[in-house]
């Protein structure tokens, strides 16, 4: 999953936003809280993906060819994939849904009906 298709399906989530920040990675947000990053950090390195998920998800992923704990993230259990091979498409998408499911249940009554979720 290269950029475009990252923020292509992150985009048609419900009540998201993005944000450009932190050395151009595109960081989707809801309820101002992020739940998903796609960063590359200079040339000839690869885009990669990072994603919020639960703590069984993580201590499996972290385990994993190609996928490591996020830099300066993994203490809320975030993972990286660090390879275009670690891990197909519809997965990504999946555990990107899962991270998105996962940020939405921690905002207030509140946040979310002003969201309309």
């Amino acid at each position: 999953m290269n950029r475009s298709d990252f923020d292509r399906f992150c985009v048609s989530l419900p009540a998201v936003e993005n944000v450009v920040q932190w050395g151009n990675a595109s960081v989707w947000k809801i309820g101002g809280k992020i739940f998903a990053i796609c960063s590359h950090w200079g040339p000839g390195e690869t885009e990669k993906i990072s994603f919020k998920c639960s703590d069984l998800a993580y201590a499996i992923l972290i385990e994993q060819d190609g996928i490591v704990p996020a830099p300066y993230l993994a203490r809320a259990k975030w993972v990286q994939l660090t390879s275009k091979d670690a891990m197909v498409e519809d997965d990504i998408k999946a555990y990107i849904e899962e991270a998105y499911s996962i940020v939405k249940a921690k905002l207030t009554k509140a946040m979310r009906t002003k969201l309309g979720i």
